[in-house]
C-alpha cells in the first residue's frame, strides 16, 4: 500500500526560555522552562507539536521515535501512534518516552489537519458545540 501523503521527515528542537524571576510551585524552584517542540513534514504541508520536558525527549524522538514513523501515511495517526509505542517498547511508556509521545503524536494530529484542511478539534471531535462565551450569558 503506498501513503496519500509519507511522512518525509522528523525534526525536534529544545527551547530553554529564562524567566523573568525564579519560580516555584512549593517543590521544587527553577529559572528556566525547557520546551521540545516537534516539526513533521509530507506532502508540502507542516505539522507542529511541543511538550514541556527535558532535552531528552528530543533526544528520544530523533533516536527512538522518528525511524518508525518516516514514510508512512501522515494521515494515519493511529498507526503512527502504534508505530512510536512499539517503538518504546524497551524504554518504557512514562517520563521522558511519554512526553516525547505526546509531542510527535500531537504535531501529526497538526499535520493532518492541515493536510485535510481542517481543524484538529474537528478531526477529534470538539467537547463543547459552542464557544465558551457565546454560552455565557
Amino acid at each position: 500500500m503506498t501513503a496519500a501523503a509519507p511522512i518525509a521527515r522528523v525534526t525536534p528542537a529544545v527551547y530553554v526560555v529564562p524567566t523573568d524571576t525564579p519560580e516555584s510551585d512549593g517543590t521544587l524552584e527553577w529559572d528556566s522552562t525547557t520546551l521540545v517542540v516537534v516539526e513533521v513534514d509530507a506532502a508540502d504541508r507542516r505539522g507542529l507539536g511541543y511538550t514541556y520536558a527535558n532535552a531528552a525527549a528530543a533526544a528520544f524522538i530523533s533516536s527512538v521515535l522518528a525511524a518508525p514513523v518516516i514514510g508512512l501515511d501522515a494521515l494515519d495517526t493511529n498507526r503512527a501512534w502504534t508505530a512510536m509505542t512499539q517503538a518504546l517498547r524497551n524504554n518504557g511508556r512514562s517520563g521522558i518516552a511519554s512526553a516525547a509521545v505526546s509531542a510527535l503524536d500531537t504535531a501529526l494530529w497538526d499535520l493532518k489537519g492541515r493536510l485535510l484542511g481542517t481543524a484538529v478539534s474537528d478531526l477529534l471531535g470538539a467537547a463543547r458545540k459552542k464557544k465558551i462565551h457565546e454560552s455565557v450569558k
